[in-house]
């Protein structure tokens, strides 16, 4: 007999760790759409999905997308920014101890995987009342986002439907996801699930 108790999420450190500030930080710019992806580069994690995608859209909408993380998939991902001249609106930063910060910046946070766990990065961003740009990818985006009624998702390894996605954002109701996304996050409440581990644990003791 199982029993399912959600990763403990704790809102009150990542709102504070969103507020340490960022120094001679502009790259984000207004009236464009802010993009944030934080990954590992790995091919799980499918760069090469978003990567194509914007640049199949760099001229038909303002953006700026800062990809940050660390893996063997860093000089393909750098190489196919300079080639297509993606310099001025993609950068790549290396691992952060605090992507809060740079999330809280953001509009959107975006992820493209072709598989994921539990992507805590996902719960992270709504925390910080950003909305998510995820694949449909097995396990967890679907969940976590209601099946797109907390967020954005688009077909897994598809570069026109994440295009199409991206294209149709100024025609959503982007605060009313917001606020829906802000209220399913009773299900990770730090203190709640810890209780839940504690009160499992006294029962079989």
């Amino acid at each position: 007999k199982s029993i399912v108790i959600y990763n403990p999420l704790n809102k009150k450190e990542i709102l504070k760790l969103s507020k340490k500030k960022v120094s001679n930080f502009n790259f984000f710019k207004k009236n464009h759409i802010n993009l944030i992806n934080v990954a590992r580069f790995t091919n799980q994690k499918d760069h090469n999905t978003l990567l194509i995608a914007l640049n199949n859209l760099k001229n038909k909408f303002k953006f700026n997308l800062i990809i940050m993380g660390y893996g063997e998939n860093k000089k393909s991902i750098n190489n196919f920014i300079k080639k297509n001249n993606l310099t001025k609106r993609i950068k790549v930063m290396g691992f952060n101890n605090n992507p809060y910060k740079y999330i809280k910046k953001s509009d959107f946070l975006i992820l493209t995987s072709i598989y994921e766990g539990l992507p805590n990065v996902i719960l992270e961003a709504i925390v910080l009342n950003k909305v998510v740009i995820s694949s449909d990818c097995p396990t967890g985006p679907k969940e976590i986002l209601k099946n797109g009624k907390y967020g954005i998702l688009f077909k897994t390894k598809s570069v026109k439907d994440l295009e199409k996605k991206l294209l149709n954002l100024k025609s959503l109701n982007l605060n009313k996801m917001k606020k829906l996304a802000q209220k399913s996050l009773i299900r990770f409440d730090y203190q709640i699930n810890n209780h839940k581990y504690y009160n499992l644990v006294k029962k079989h003791i």
